[in-house]
């Protein structure tokens, strides 16, 4: 070819020498992330059966409640109550009632009937209300006394089944042999979007499951809460006093230590509100610090997923949350056999949630989301 004295560069694209400038980086703009799953981390251990069970017990309850003050008709002073739980009182027990500085003696015990020596130790007595908590701080043995009928919690099995997450992979003959802009086999791309789009399913499916493997929310019912049910906390727009509620109700039945709160963008961005007030050190370069959410409980890591209910917000002690594979089959890939020109498989894998305890766990629901 003779010399023409023309650079590349200036003679545009009419050269058939000039390459395409092609990015070897594909973008994807469909949401895969599952950060969820990312904070809970692998678990210890995998499951052996498509039925994963575990155990879970209490501790015999230290409190009960008032049923009827009127069984003797004397009253708010009574010395003769009902109480609304069978068996949780014996004879010696030193209750008191929630919110009363005086304490009283259980003298007799017949079915949930208690027969109470009042002003007991020098304090004065004070009226009782139908409904009132009992708190039993202990119980006073006698000296010489017969041992006291032998009480005890009972063992509790639960489980959750697995589920079974598959995709299928095909790629034509043609595909595997020729070359690709942005990738160097487009079988292996193809393994890589359907196993993102399986684990963005498995994170959806932990959060809002609810047939055979069942989800978190599905789970909780001791500690759930809907805005405008009574006795939570006024309003439906997400703040602090309402996790502060939430909180408060499992530090003081469990002992739980939530260290997550899980939410969608539109909570997210209400959380920020009264966590950044937090972060007020002059050395801080300005923006938004709400992922962590220090509570009189203890301190929050807070999660922001695209899967939770854009009205709902969870509150999870994580040391008891675990996303457990089948043995052998977390997420592979399994050649199948072609039966024309195409490389063929499947993707799959087999999980199930283990939720302990859902009393250690809270849910607020119904939140305002506009």
């Amino acid at each position: 070819m003779p010399f023409t004295g023309k650079a590349t560069y200036s003679a545009g694209a009419v050269l058939p020498e000039t390459a395409e400038d092609v990015s070897d980086v594909i973008g994807i703009v469909s949401p895969y992330e599952t950060p969820l799953l990312d904070a809970l981390g692998d678990p210890l251990r995998a499951t052996t059966s498509t039925h994963h069970e575990w155990l879970e017990d209490t501790l015999l309850p230290n409190k009960g409640a008032i049923e009827d003050l009127y069984v003797m008709g004397d009253g708010p002073f009574s010395s003769i109550i009902e109480v609304k739980h069978d068996g949780r009182f014996m004879v010696g027990d030193q209750v008191q009632g929630e919110g009363s500085r005086e304490l009283v003696l259980v003298t007799a015990v017949m079915a949930n009937t208690l027969t109470l020596v009042r002003g007991y130790a020098g304090t004065t007595p004070e009226e009782f209300a139908k409904g009132q908590t009992l708190n039993i701080l202990g119980n006073a043995a006698m000296e010489g006394a017969d041992k006291p009928k032998a009480r005890f919690t009972k063992r509790e099995k639960r489980g959750n089944y697995t589920r079974i997450f598959q995709a299928n992979v095909q790629v034509h003959g043609t595909d595997v042999a020729a070359s690709q802009l942005g990738l160097s086999d487009e079988l292996d791309y193809q393994k890589q979007e359907r196993l993102r789009e399986l684990i963005r399913d498995l994170e959806n499916t932990v959060i809002n499951g609810r047939e055979k493997m069942e989800g978190i929310i599905s789970r909780l019912s001791t500690h759930s809460f809907k805005c405008g049910e009574s006795g939570f906390t006024v309003g439906d727009s997400l703040d602090e006093t309402k996790i502060n509620y939430v909180l408060r109700k499992l530090w003081e039945s469990s002992n739980g230590n939530v260290d997550m709160i899980v939410v969608g963008g539109f909570q997210k961005r209400k959380m920020n509100v009264f966590i950044d007030t937090q972060n007020t050190s002059p050395d801080t370069v300005y923006g938004s610090m709400a992922n962590v959410y220090e509570s009189d409980y203890g301190v929050c890591k807070v999660i922001t997923t695209r899967w939770m209910p854009h009205d709902a917000a969870l509150l999870l002690d994580s040391s008891r949350v675990s996303v457990l594979p089948l043995a052998g089959r977390s997420f592979h890939f399994k050649p199948l056999a072609s039966t024309s020109d195409y490389e063929c498989g499947e993707l799959v894998g087999e999980y199930t949630l283990e939720l302990k305890n859902e009393a250690a766990h809270g849910l607020i629901t119904e939140l305002n989301t506009g």
